[in-house]
């Protein structure tokens, strides 16, 4: 048995003991790695950093699909960037009130290697007959789209690699432009404890782009440096300030049971602690 440490941060870290190692493998873009621990289940992991495990996924995944879909009330047509893994498609896919998904997912080996190894995460959501993936970059599908989606997802890996571009301006400006004007863009944005700097430089670039620009965030084991933020950008400001009675009956409607997500903790997700907002310059949790 051996260990895997994850090498995102220089200084600081986290380990799992390796029960067995699954898959390795040196994808056309990455470094992929698929192993059993004891405590987490089956982990995945790409150029050094943890992307998911099956004990916690269901708390990423449901907080950056059903936040912006609930949210947002009548959502036809969502875009997810990234998301190999199948989980945030699995998540989106148990909204039957959506008629049409598309993924854009660079890396074919990804998708490949987690429906083999990982099938829990997808869970046959690919076989769902409203879902269209398209392997390809994700700002290169972007910058070229002519789609108006009403939710845009960005399950981006951190900003290096592949990944960067999609913390970019550019990035922000081709989501803007795709989005209906009712649209919401949400995406990971790191641990803000560890990775302040995401959160800033996120914030930069989508605050002269949309109405309405702010963070939200939930308690993800695996991502170490405790909570994770995720970006939120709408064109209309009133999708963030949803009333409870709302969220708890699109919920209810919805029929979709969950493990992490529910309308209180949707609400009270918007509340950011004060280092975070004076991170970003916002005097208050408005």
């Amino acid at each position: 048995m051996t260990d895997y440490r994850e090498t995102l941060h220089d200084n600081y870290g986290q380990f799992f003991k390796i029960e067995t190692m699954l898959h390795e493998f040196r994808t056309e873009h990455q470094h992929l790695v698929i192993f059993e621990n004891a405590r987490m289940g089956r982990v995945m992991a790409l150029d050094g950093a943890i992307q998911t495990t099956e004990a916690d996924e269901f708390i990423y995944h449901e907080m950056l699909t059903h936040v912006p879909i609930l949210a947002h009330g009548s959502a036809r047509n969502i875009l997810i960037i990234g998301g190999g893994d199948g989980g945030m498609l699995r998540e989106v896919c148990r909204h039957d009130s959506v008629d049409r998904i598309t993924m854009v997912e660079i890396d074919q080996a990804v998708v490949d290697m987690c429906k083999e190894y990982l099938p829990n995460h997808s869970s046959g959501a690919y076989d769902d007959p409203r879902v269209n993936l398209v392997i390809d970059d994700g700002m290169r599908f972007m910058a070229n789209c002519t789609e108006k989606f009403d939710v845009i997802i960005s399950d981006c890996p951190d900003p290096t690699g592949p990944g960067e571009v999609l913390f970019s301006e550019g990035f922000y400006q081709a989501c803007h432009r795709c989005l209906t004007d009712e649209g919401i863009f949400v995406a990971q944005n790191g641990t803000p404890f560890l990775q302040i700097d995401e959160v800033k430089t996120t914030a930069k670039n989508i605050q002269e782009l949309f109405a309405d620009w702010h963070f939200y965030h939930a308690a993800v084991p695996t991502y170490i440096g405790g909570s994770m933020t995720f970006a939120w950008a709408a064109k209309n400001p009133q999708l963030r300030k949803q009333p409870l009675d709302i969220l708890r009956q699109r919920f209810a409607g919805s029929g979709i049971v969950t493990r992490y997500y529910n309308a209180d903790i949707h609400q009270a997700a918007f509340a950011l602690p004060q280092y975070v907002l004076q991170a970003i310059g916002k005097p208050s949790n408005d």
